[in-house]
């Protein structure tokens, strides 16, 4: 049974409380967004599992008492299959995020969380990749550049490289539409302070 730090809208400790309390309730609760990026100033997308779109390098919950260090950590370790330290890993925003939606069920399942989004610096071998194929299906490698370009254009392709599960890397033009977006979201407000992050350090 998994644990969760929850808190009132302005980020007040409040206590803590099981998950699914959490999200049958509409609990304010923490995440972790984790990015990897590389000296050429390019950015690491996930390809999800369960719906083939693009989304962070890793992301999650902060466990009861845990850090976004170790939580940034653990989900890059979980998902991916890295072995990283994220001391270093630099802080880029916290977005408040709020979503409900109905499940097959019947029930609705509410999401308010902060999202402590954070880029690290990524040094190593794609080859050192093992991805979590029940929630990962592909890494996606493109230029922070291009990915600002095309969200700002809304309209397009950008070249990118693709690492399978089998850690086999392939070029090839990536979709505007890949990249996911929630409704009522835009593709630069979701994705352009991380980017623009990116391209400052890599600059």
């Amino acid at each position: 049974m998994e644990y969760l730090d929850i808190y009132d809208e302005q980020g007040n400790f409040l206590g803590t409380e099981e998950r699914s309390v959490v999200h049958t309730k509409g609990l304010w609760h923490k995440t972790v967004h984790c990015w990897l990026y590389d000296k050429e100033g390019n950015i690491f997308f996930q390809r999800r599992a369960d719906r083939g779109t693009l989304y962070t390098t890793s992301s999650g919950h902060l466990s009861a008492g845990e850090s976004v260090t170790e939580a940034f950590q653990r989900e890059i370790k979980e998902e991916i299959g890295l072995d990283i330290d994220a001391s270093d890993a630099i802080h880029v925003n916290v977005v408040p995020f709020q979503m409900d939606r109905i499940k097959e069920d019947g029930s609705v399942f509410r999401d308010r969380a902060f999202a402590n989004v954070y880029v690290d610096l990524y040094e190593g071998d794609y080859k050192d990749f093992h991805m979590d194929e029940s929630e990962v299906s592909g890494i996606v490698i493109v230029n922070a550049k291009d990915a600002l370009e095309l969200f700002q254009k809304e309209e397009g392709t950008l070249l990118g490289k693709e690492i399978s599960v089998n850690n086999e890397v392939t070029e090839r033009e990536i979709r505007l539409t890949e990249f996911l977006v929630n409704d009522g979201e835009t593709f630069i407000e979701k994705y352009g302070d991380v980017l623009r992050k990116v391209i400052e350090l890599t600059s």
